[in-house]
């Protein structure tokens, strides 16, 4: 009957707020994302933390430092975003390909996005700073979801996903 009792409490939470579990890349494969990604982030990856959160009209990549006080980390993972965010707003997605590769998920339909489809908002954050997508076109959602699971794959060691269903800093 206790079993029957946490069935019926539980199950409905899991329709309401799905667990959403992406599978991580194979060690060899981590390896090759960090060795690259130090190459492209100017950022110490161990010391930070990617949080990407998928949301209805897109999603948010959030990099936050791991240390709050550490100042070098927090310019680096600013002046990082800012710069990925304009270089996003004219469909250079050049850094993402040279870290995951051409054919990482979702990443054509967001080089092939017209200008304007989909809006990038960087935003600085006490710790670190995130970049919001946004778009109306279903292709261009599912992509940006798409390409966050390969980002929580590829960087699985330094990366989380978000809450979808917890109030966001300017979502």
């Amino acid at each position: 009957m206790t079993k029957l009792l946490l069935m019926s409490f539980w199950l409905p939470l899991l329709t309401i707020f799905p667990v959403h579990a992406v599978e991580k890349a194979d060690e060899k494969r981590l390896d090759e994302i960090a060795e690259r990604g130090s190459h492209v982030m100017p950022f110490d990856l161990g010391k930070t933390t990617h949080i990407f959160t998928q949301t209805p009209n897109g999603g948010v990549q959030q990099v936050i430092a791991k240390n709050k006080s550490d100042t070098g980390q927090i310019n680096s993972i600013r002046a990082h975003l800012s710069e990925i965010s304009n270089e996003f707003k004219r469909g250079n997605f050049s850094n993402p390909e040279k870290i995951h590769g051409k054919d990482m998920p979702g990443l054509a339909e967001l080089e092939a996005a017209q200008s304007g489809q989909i809006k990038f908002e960087y935003e600085e954050l006490p710790d670190g700073a995130q970049i919001t997508y946004s778009t109306e076109v279903e292709k261009l959602k599912h992509a940006i979801h798409q390409w966050f699971d390969a980002q929580l794959s590829d960087h699985a060691r330094h990366a989380v996903p978000g809450h979808s269903h917890h109030p966001m800093h300017h979502q």
